[in-house]
């Protein structure tokens, strides 16, 4: 198990010591978020002029609504991977399935060649053998 970390972050020009197993630059940036969130908010009048309680339920709101929107984000791209993946193998497939008949068909050419090579010769021969009739 990780050793836990304390730090002291500022948070709305307060400061607080987070405790977790996380690293210090982690406890760090989230406290980073959380007060950016709380200056982006206090630059809205109408916000300030809340009661404390609902500022921070607003914080919170705000948030939970960022939070769902990424998990939401992180969703479509899981989908678009999976998607992808999905499609890729069946393009693998594809292609083995081309490069078999391509093989297939490279087979069948050779043979068909060596039946026109025979051919050819049988040709020649025949002919030859009516040249000679003809004599």
């Amino acid at each position: 198990m990780s050793t836990k970390t304390d730090t002291e972050v500022i948070i709305g020009g307060k400061v607080f010591t987070l405790s977790g197993y996380e690293s210090e630059e982690y406890l760090q940036k989230v406290a980073s978020y959380i007060n950016n969130k709380v200056a982006e908010y206090n630059k809205v009048d109408s916000f300030k002029r809340q009661s404390l309680d609902t500022q921070n339920v607003l914080l919170q709101l705000n948030i939970a609504d960022d939070y769902f929107k990424a998990k939401r984000q992180i969703s479509l791209r899981e989908e678009e991977i999976q998607n992808k993946e999905k499609e890729m193998y069946d393009l693998k497939h594809e292609l083995i399935a081309a490069q078999i008949k391509m093989e297939n068909m490279e087979k069948t050419v050779q043979t068909l060649q060596a039946e026109a090579n025979e051919n050819a010769k049988k040709i020649v021969r025949l002919e030859t053998e009516l040249k000679e009739l003809k004599k």
